[in-house]
């Protein structure tokens, strides 16, 4: 498939999956007709990129289903000033989302093959701005702490105590909270010190495993 190819197929994705679901914030429209998905998923399975779907990558993990990325980017209301953490690299996908809307992107992969083929991805697109952490996510980046955004793209049983002490006052976090197998994705705002909650859409995340998290 040519470049061209994949162009349109983007341009088809935000036409038919996110603005009719309504993804209304412009910016996160732009970043998502430019990130090149394909290129984050093994060459086998590039043709599905940018279908309706999550899609595996190995060790067990997925490639978020493009409508649920640009959900979770959307809640953040990224002004493009941001130090944002993410929780859970995976592909690296939405780590190169998250570097068009904000200032700077520390990303957590707790499986070190994966770390490594993401931020060799996103270093050969051209991010500058991404760093690539390998280590447990659910203990967070204190060293870099606090940040303006946080975003665990994993199922959490609930919102890890050390990722609330590294979010700002007023800043926004955002996780798929709940069950194994059954979340809601939730929004948190730090309001005096404590988590003011919203709900949002069901979901199913694979396991945040960790000490904060799930246990394997």
């Amino acid at each position: 498939m040519f470049v061209e190819d994949y162009k349109r197929l983007r341009d088809l994705m935000v036409e038919t999956q996110l603005i009719p679901r309504g993804i209304k914030d412009e910016r996160v429209l732009i970043a998502m007709r430019k990130v090149p998905r394909h290129l984050f998923m093994p060459e086998s399975i590039r043709y599905s990129a940018y279908e309706d779907m999550a899609l595996p990558i190995g060790e067990g993990q997925t490639i978020s289903q493009p409508y649920m990325v640009a959900v979770m980017t959307e809640l953040l209301e990224l002004k493009g000033d941001e130090k944002v953490l993410e929780v859970g690299t995976g592909s690296g996908y939405q780590a190169a989302i998250l570097a068009e809307l904000a200032r700077e992107v520390y990303t957590i992969e707790r499986i070190a093959s994966l770390a490594e083929k993401a931020e060799a991805c996103l270093k050969d697109i051209g991010y500058e701005n991404v760093y690539v952490i390998a280590s447990d996510g659910t203990i967070g980046l204190p060293d870099k702490a606090p940040f303006d955004r946080i975003i665990i793209t994993a199922a959490t049983p609930v919102l890890p105590e050390p990722l609330i002490g590294q979010l700002k006052e007023g800043g926004i976090i955002v996780a798929p909270v709940g069950e194994r197998f059954s979340q809601i994705l939730v929004r948190g705002k730090k309001e005096e010190g404590v988590i003011v909650e919203e709900y949002h859409t069901p979901c199913v995340f694979v396991p945040l495993i960790g000490e904060y998290g799930w246990k394997g």
